[in-house]
């Protein structure tokens, strides 16, 4: 079942007991708008998860309710909805924190991946984030820092993305 923030401009899902929360930076006003996860024209989030081999089949925006049945999550840091991730602060993060611990506590998941390094280095107060598993939890779950799949993000191909995606699929595979 969903779980529904009424604060945040894209509703959550998630559910108890799931392998995976996928969190991104906060929802574009596009997919905020329609009520879907990663809806934007130039997001690469779907189709990358889906090569990655965490859903057995390209998922659309619309259907995005259905990762549950995958073991999968899907929340933002911040869920106010902006045209560009670079438009939420470094203390808009750091104040969502308490939010975002306290739905891990309630789903707790055996990881959580923040899609870009900017919400989890303002979260945890680090200066520097390396891509991949992080030595410390976050909310009791494992933690893995993915690039963000934004359109926008011009420093990764969708090949260079499909590839971080897989490692991290790979490593939690090998962790159950």
């Amino acid at each position: 079942m969903a779980h529904i923030t009424p604060a945040q401009g894209l509703p959550d899902i998630l559910a108890p007991g799931l392998q995976v929360v996928f969190c991104g930076l906060n929802p574009g006003v596009d997919a905020a708008a329609a009520g879907h996860h990663f809806l934007g024209r130039g997001n690469r989030f779907w189709p990358v998860v889906h090569l990655a081999g965490f859903t057995p089949h390209l998922v659309a925006p619309q259907d995005d309710r259905s990762v549950l049945a995958f073991g999968l999550g899907l929340t933002a840091a911040v869920g106010r909805p902006t045209s560009r991730a670079d438009q939420v602060g470094t203390d808009e993060f750091a104040q969502a924190a308490a939010g975002l611990l306290h739905k891990l506590a309630w789903v707790r998941p055996e990881w959580v991946a923040f899609l870009g390094k900017a919400a989890y280095a303002a979260m945890t107060g680090k200066r520097q984030v390396d891509w991949g598993e992080q030595p410390e939890r976050f909310g009791g779950a494992r933690v893995w820092i993915l690039p963000n799949p934004s359109g926008l993000n011009r420093g990764y191909s969708k090949e260079r993305l499909v590839d971080a995606y897989a490692e991290f699929r790979r490593a939690q595979q090998t962790s159950r």
